[in-house]
């Protein structure tokens, strides 16, 4: 049996002027974590596409630089919508935003303004997960302290918004049920993955180089890595159009989806370069089989819980029991190489995954 090998390419461009060239349903899934707007890291940026903001900002005008920079996201929502094919998703990270401008302290909610611009577009808004950060300081000694009524509670979680286009995805064909079947993940991975709150540790943001800015502002590996096994299929293609240090794009590697990215910042090709050389193939392959390890010891645990009833299901390729029918099927490939084309491409091959016992 052939193993196919997938794509991904890194663009170097500003993302909406670039996904222009993109064909109309062309892309399976988004996921990506754009710039927060009213986080200070990101003000130089933002003003230097819309100098308006940066008037905005020192003029005390809090409200229309928010809406000023999430105008600019706007455009990115929009060419996400026409590049969509039918019953894709697009995943949204990103945190609300606490600023004090001109003297006033306020809340800038990011997530409800980016629904609002996505349920314009005609996207309907699934369940939404809370990702609660780990790194956040215990302490919330914010604004006055321990004296009323001058204090304000602190932002320990952020978002990741889920949205689909136009109704359920049809896997009509076969080839594509098959592809479907062997793409899907353990039942006890659904329980914890379809949870509206991933409680997960942040990543270090600080980074050296950047022509923009000295924080990534990347989400942890597992982020995209479980939005990309929950909504597509192996093969499909993955676009993150604030592509960063490349985490989006080494979760399809490793869920072997293609992949799409597209970032502003060209000295951040060297730092996707490192990402992808350090995480491969070994990494990847690691955390592939820790997937498959953990299975191994939830399912042997639950063996020796009597009150439970026997397990009927088994996954050949794995020589694994399972929980259901539609786990059956599960099938792992390991990257065998990753190869580097061109500066801006890679080609990942595989091979047959290894039976854990």
């Amino acid at each position: 049996m052939s193993i196919p090998s997938t794509q991904h390419q890194v663009i170097i461009s500003e993302a909406a002027g670039k996904m222009i060239e993109l064909n109309d349903h062309s892309i399976d899934l988004v996921v990506t974590s754009p710039p927060y707007p009213m986080i200070e890291m990101w003000d130089d940026i933002m003003a230097n596409i819309n100098p308006a903001i940066g008037d905005d900002l020192r003029q005390g005008d809090g409200s229309a630089a928010f809406e000023r920079m999430h105008q600019l996201l706007d455009t990115v929502w929009e060419q996400t919508y026409r590049v969509l094919k039918p019953g894709g998703f697009a995943c949204i990270n990103i945190g609300d935003a606490t600023r004090t401008i001109d003297d006033q302290f306020a809340l800038y909610a990011n997530h409800s303004r980016i629904i609002s611009a996505f349920l314009r577009l005609g996207f309907a808004n699934m369940p939404n997960i809370l990702w609660r950060k780990q790194t956040n300081a215990p302490n919330k000694f914010m604004g006055s302290g321990m004296l009323p009524a001058g204090a304000y509670v602190t932002l320990e979680h952020e978002w990741i918004l889920v949205f689909r286009k136009a109704g359920k995805r049809v896997f009509r064909s076969e080839a594509e049920k098959q592809l479907r079947r062997e793409s899907a993940f353990f039942w006890e991975e659904r329980n914890t993955w379809f949870s509206d709150l991933w409680d997960l540790k942040g990543v270090k943001q600080k980074i050296a180089n950047s022509g923009s800015r000295n924080r990534s502002a990347a989400f942890p590996f597992e982020i995209p890595y479980r939005l990309i096994s929950m909504y597509s299929v192996k093969g499909d293609v993955v676009l993150d159009p604030f592509l960063g240090t490349g985490t989006t794009m080494l979760a399809a590697m490793a869920t072997e989806r293609n992949s799409l990215g597209i970032d502003i910042d060209g000295a951040f090709l060297p730092l996707i370069a490192k990402s992808i050389n350090e995480a491969a193939p070994l990494p990847l392959n690691q955390y592939i089989r820790q997937r498959i390890e953990a299975h191994k010891t939830f399912m042997q645990l639950r063996a020796l819980d009597k009150k439970k009833s026997p397990i009927k299901h088994f996954n050949e390729t794995l020589s694994l029991p399972v929980m259901t029918s539609q786990e059956t099927e599960i099938r792992f490939h390991y990257l065998d190489r990753i190869q580097q084309q061109t500066p801006t491409c890679y080609e990942v091959t595989y091979r047959d995954g290894e039976r854990v016992n």
